[in-house]
């Protein structure tokens, strides 16, 4: 009990109960299971988001998203330090080799939304339509088109009319689905392009260069930028990166997204993966501009 007479005594026993409840609540905080989880920075936005909305389904269980590239969340999901790793483009059978080496189990693939990459220019850029062969111009090494002009094409307020590439770092998986799809699996990019970390990156910075064309996500376009109608080959229709033509797959760049598990999910990872493929899940994955798998 605390006395009246020693106003003392009963500040500092005040305090101390004060920490003991403060301990109990941290203590509740520390029984929640975590969800690590990383890679895709195509994927970091809508894995936020979800994130952010499960603690309304399930307040015992936290999700801690970060992005850094699809390569990097498959090296950690091979160093087993998350549980789920997002990438925007397959897992290589050598990675599968080392995370069946590290773990003793292969690595499990979740198609959680569809994606289309996109090739974005300025707003004012009056470009119509481009083809595969022309991006290849432009990116690939031994690539002869360095102006705008090598397009028949003249784009208001670029200085000298230099194509400026905006390109993804190489362990972004967009990176590697460009240079497959674009270039072709034995051709590298050529040097000299603006290598930015993420996908917001990209958009932003070809919104603000009149001269430059850089890929991204199709959740990614904003009003500062137009995203450029894709034909497979010279003389084949022209396809505009749509909702759409991601989902029927007639965009040529459309393409899966992924999650991956170190073998068959269980627990809160098996229940967080489940609410993410339903119609709740599969909702986030419109809002964010991307196309669901339901």
């Amino acid at each position: 009990m605390i006395g009246n007479n020693n106003p003392v005594r009963a500040t500092i026993a005040l305090a101390c109960m004060s920490l003991l409840f403060a301990a109990c609540s941290g203590g509740d905080r520390a029984s929640r299971t975590l969800i690590q989880n990383k890679g895709s920075d195509t994927l970091v936005n809508v894995a936020q988001a979800w994130a952010e909305n499960y603690r309304k389904v399930d307040e015992s269980v936290g999700v801690a998203v970060s992005g850094g590239g699809s390569g990097t969340g498959i090296a950690a999901l091979i160093n087993g330090t998350v549980d789920i790793a997002n990438a925007s483009r397959g897992i290589k059978l050598e990675e599968q080799e080392k995370v069946k080496a590290s773990n003793g189990v292969g690595a499990v693939e979740h198609t959680v939304a569809v994606d289309a990459v996109v090739f974005f220019v300025h707003k004012d850029n009056p470009i119509k339509s481009i083809t595969v062969q022309q991006l290849a111009c432009i990116y690939a090494e031994g690539g002869k088109c360095e102006n705008w002009g090598d397009l028949g094409l003249e784009v208001p307020g670029c200085s000298g009319q230099e194509l400026i590439r905006v390109s993804r770092q190489s362990n972004s998986g967009t990176y590697e689905f460009v240079r497959e799809e674009v270039l072709g699996k034995n051709t590298d990019f050529k040097l000299g392009s603006r290598d930015l970390s993420g996908s917001k990156d990209v958009v932003d910075l070809v919104g603000s260069t009149p001269c430059a064309i850089g890929y991204s996500g199709l959740g990614y376009g904003t009003d500062r930028v137009k995203a450029v109608c894709l034909s497979a080959a010279p003389g084949e229709q022209c396809i505009a990166p749509t909702l759409a033509t991601a989902a029927d797959g007639s965009y040529v760049l459309s393409r899966p997204l992924f999650m991956y598990t170190l073998g068959e999910p269980k627990g809160a990872v098996a229940t967080y993966l489940e609410w993410i493929k339903s119609a709740a899940g599969q909702k986030i994955v419109a809002d964010n501009g991307f196309v669901p798998v339901r």
